[in-house]
This record gives structure tokens, sequence and C-alpha cells, in this order.
């Protein structure tokens, strides 16, 4: 299985952070050890919206061979849902079984038009944006098959775990859960 994380400039850091965390202990946990992934970004240089600097290890490369493609939020997905080039770029993830987003990550799935005819969910201050894209739904997670979005920063981490079990079932979520140390009330 390859999964493509996705970053841009101003992303949210905890967006991207969170459900990385989670689904790459797929393979350091030996749930899935033929787990692969790559960090990819449309351009070379990609800081967040407070300074930290993220290193792709893929440039502007096509996203079709992946089997999952993940977004994070931000603010820059404010400015990159009306970038044609950034979007033709995450169009090339069409073929890919799931796609998945944490916060307005949904708003460029909308963009590239993955959500038409589609539920999902974004922060709540991003509803309306989401609106012209799709039926927005105020769940913590929304799973439409082959795209899944995630609400707000902090979903990040539920959003990994929610894939950890569509991936690898109960027991290997509920290892990783109690690993990372996080409770769910």
């Amino acid at each position: 299985m390859k999964v493509a994380f996705i970053i841009f400039e101003d992303l949210t850091a905890l967006d991207f952070i969170g459900v990385y965390d989670a689904v790459t202990r797929l393979k350091t946990m030996n749930f899935i050890p033929e787990l692969e992934w790559e960090i990819c970004s449309f351009t070379e240089w990609v800081v967040d919206g407070t300074g930290l600097i993220f290193t792709p290890t893929k440039v502007n490369e096509s996203l079709e061979t992946y089997d999952m493609v993940i977004v994070p939020g931000g603010f820059g997905t404010r400015r990159l849902v009306d970038d044609s080039a950034f979007i033709e770029w995450l169009k090339t993830s069409k073929p890919c079984k799931i796609k998945a987003s944490v916060c307005t990550g949904s708003l460029l799935y909308g963009s590239a038009g993955f959500l038409q005819g589609k539920s999902a969910t974004t922060h709540p201050s991003a509803f309306e944006n989401l609106k012209k894209y799709c039926t927005v739904v105020n769940d913590r997670i929304v799973d439409e098959g082959d795209v899944i979005t995630a609400r707000g920063v902090s979903s990040s981490i539920d959003l990994g775990l929610y894939l950890c079990e569509k991936l690898a079932g109960h027991d290997a979520k509920e290892k990783i859960r109690i690993q990372m140390d996080y409770q769910i009330n």
C-alpha cells in the first residue's frame, strides 16, 4: 500500500502530523509491513502558517500511483482552491482508492470535483465555503467510500485512527491508539 501525504504553503501542521503519526504506525508497529509513503508537494518549498518548514520527498509528480492520498487543511487552502495548476495536480489522484482530508483540505477535494454528489465536513468556520461543492455534514468524520473527510484540526488524530481501522482492523487501531495514549470519550 502506497500513501501520499500532501503538504502545501500555509498548511496547519497538526492537520498533517496527527493523521501522519497514526497511519505510519501501521508500518512501524508491523500491522502493514509493506506500507510505503511519500510527502508530496506541488512546490519544492513548504512552510506552515507559523514558519515551520516541511521538506517534501516528491515534488510535482503525479499522484495516480498511490492507494491513498491525504490532504491537510490550513489557511493556504483558501488560495489553492483557485490555483488551477495545483488543482490539476491534485486531480491526478482521481484513480486512488481513498482520498482523505482534514479540516479545510476538503475544500481542495471540492475544487478538484471529488465531492460532487457527496457529503463532507470541514472546520465549522469553513462550512459555508464547502457548501458550493457538496452537502456539508457537522460530523467528526464523513466516509463517502473513496473520499473521507474529517472536521477541524484536532480531528486529524481521529481520522488517522479511523484509517488505521479501515485498513488493518479494530485491534490494530486500538493498539495504535493505546500506544499514542489517545483517549476516546
